[in-house]
């Protein structure tokens, strides 16, 4: 399939590691412009930068400060913007019970989970409008449509996120922005499969081995296995090429078949 994503800029926030990463990686091998996005560099994004014209911003992509600069240093080096892909996201499981989940911990839940999106996507627009027909796609999670009281902050700031998504694409349509989500189920990352990841906590409140809490997670699912996160990035990469040109306002599953419902 032909993305023609060729000579196209892309905005990636959360590209360091993970989910991200590969994003930023695949549209870099399909010949796209990247401004990459993350609080803190790593090894294999400064070796991506070094074999390619990406360039990296390390800033708190959670404040307005932040996004506005990702934004204004892609626009620097490659004139406009074409895509945004907000990736910025984050989890820590609740395994003493919502009494116990103080505001702050709720407020970190909304800044990362969705009001990094809110700002990205604010800074972004204008540049996506001149650039139209251009596309946003936002990495969201399951947990919108199956809350968890494991992770009850988490799932209703996703939640809220795919909702501000969805009626983002109602207003940006007409102007030839496409408005998508995407939304994984367990992806074998850091955040679920690293140290002080959600496996590892979970067993450790529960007296079990992090392999166990892993094999649980997916555990009836058709597919039965974690995604990786390459098969998100090329979801991620389809729909905000134009050969996805009249999708918009959608939520992609990507989970193995763990949400049951039609």
């Amino acid at each position: 399939m032909r993305l023609d994503l060729t000579g196209r800029t892309a905005v990636v926030t959360g590209a360091s590691r993970g989910i991200g990463f590969e994003i930023a990686q695949a549209l870099v091998r399909e010949g796209a412009q990247v401004a990459a996005g993350a609080l803190h560099g790593s090894a294999e994004l400064g070796a991506l930068a070094d074999e390619s014209e990406m360039i990296v911003v390390l800033d708190d992509l959670t404040t307005a400060a932040g996004t506005q600069t990702l934004v204004d240093e892609a626009v620097a080096r490659f004139g406009g913007i074409d895509l945004l892909v907000n990736n910025v996201g984050g989890v820590h499981p609740r395994t003493d019970g919502f009494v116990h989940v103080t505001d702050a911990d709720w407020q970190w839940a909304l800044e990362v989970n969705l009001m990094s999106a809110v700002r990205a996507t604010r800074a972004a627009v204008p540049h996506l409008v001149r650039r139209a027909p251009s596309a946003i796609v936002t990495v969201c999670s399951v947990n919108a449509a199956l809350p968890d009281p494991g992770v009850i902050d988490y799932s209703a700031a996703k939640a809220a996120l795919r909702s501000f998504c969805k009626s983002l694409s109602k207003e940006l349509g007409p102007s030839g922005v496409r408005v998508n989500t995407v939304s994984p189920g367990p992806v074998e990352t850091a955040l679920w499969l690293g140290a002080g990841g959600v496996a590892e906590t979970i067993g450790q409140a529960h007296g079990s081995d992090p392999a166990a809490v892993k094999a649980a997670a997916v555990a009836g699912t058709p597919t039965g296995r974690f995604t990786h996160p390459a098969e998100v990035a090329q979801l991620v990469l389809m729909l905000a090429s134009e050969t996805a040109g009249n999708i918009t306002g959608a939520d992609v599953l990507i989970d193995g078949g763990m949400v049951s419902s039609l």
